[in-house]
């Protein structure tokens, strides 16, 4: 199921529910991997199944936990050969927080993890969460199929930059999947940064991506630029996509993206609309960042 419909009306219990369920993973790969720049050692990545944690250090020894959404299960596993396996199916986030870290505990792997979740409004600790419960399959399984495909795109799009790029990674915080490029040059400081965005934007940044939506806003790709270049939101990407005033990124409509005769071809448009516009007007060494067009076929 290729660029399935996913409109977060549908959803929005599973969505709640998965996004807190995401945040133990989460939250345990944070507190064992060693810390990278821009918090790269957070996020989870695509498998061909759902999401891995990939392989997490623990003492000499190392473990990994991987979500499948097609069999929708989630498996522990060490690199000692021991493996623990907890189904995904409804249950509280509390249930979910004991299952997980209890099959950690009988692998030996002990994992304190802060409780309180990040990014999420009405927040409540992970332990004590017993209002989200919701977890349907068909809408766990599309959500998945809508980050493959956003995946898939961002690497090829990524393939075009030879300057310092993130990896295409899920952030478990804002659920989203970001590709992320920097000029190499330092970022003024952001008024009122915490500890996170002050790492995170510690350099100029145009980065793009897919969410799967909140509030006012369903699901789209995004591209944006921090420090925004005066003239951005006016020489941006249009062709179906707006500037958003209070997110200050560009969003392209997932639902009107999957209705096109290529889809792919509309995100990748898209993600090199918003770069050249960010990267003109923030004053990039593009010479020096970018693979010569025409791009090699990827």
């Amino acid at each position: 199921m290729s660029w399935p419909r996913l409109r977060l009306s549908d959803w929005r219990d599973t969505y709640d529910t998965l996004h807190m369920w995401l945040q133990v993973v989460g939250k345990v790969r944070l507190t064992c991997a060693p810390h990278c720049n821009h918090w790269w050692e957070a996020p989870l990545y695509l498998t061909a199944r759902g999401l891995t944690t990939s392989a997490i250090p623990y003492g000499d020894e190392a473990f990994e936990i991987r979500l499948d959404f097609i069999e929708h299960r989630l498996d522990v596993e060490t690199s000692e050969g021991g493996r623990r396996t907890v189904r995904l199916e409804p249950m509280t986030v509390a249930e979910f927080h004991r299952r997980v870290l209890g099959s950690l505990r009988e692998l030996g792997v002990e994992v304190p993890i802060r409780p309180m979740p990040v990014e999420f409004e009405g927040a409540i600790p992970l332990d004590r969460d017993v209002v989200h419960a919701s977890y349907d399959r068909e809408h766990a399984f599309r959500c998945w199929r809508a980050l493959l495909a956003a995946d898939q795109v961002l690497k090829e799009f990524g393939c075009r930059f030879v300057g310092k790029e993130s990896p295409t990674h899920f952030f478990w915080g804002s659920f989203d999947l970001a590709l992320t490029r920097f000029s190499g040059r330092r970022a003024p400081a952001r008024p009122g940064a915490d500890l996170v965005t002050r790492e995170a934007y510690s350099h100029e940044v145009i980065s793009v991506g897919w969410w799967p939506g909140s509030g006012d806003v369903d699901a789209a790709f995004y591209a944006y630029a921090a420090p925004e270049p005066a003239g951005f939101k006016e020489r941006g990407p249009r062709d179906g996509a707006r500037y958003h005033e209070g997110l200050k990124e560009f969003l392209l409509p997932y639902d009107d993206v999957r209705r096109r005769k290529d889809p792919k071809a509309a995100v990748l448009e898209f993600f090199q609309q918003a770069y050249d516009a960010a990267a003109e007007l923030g004053g990039w060494d593009r010479a020096a960042l970018e693979r010569p067009r025409p791009w090699p076929a990827v």
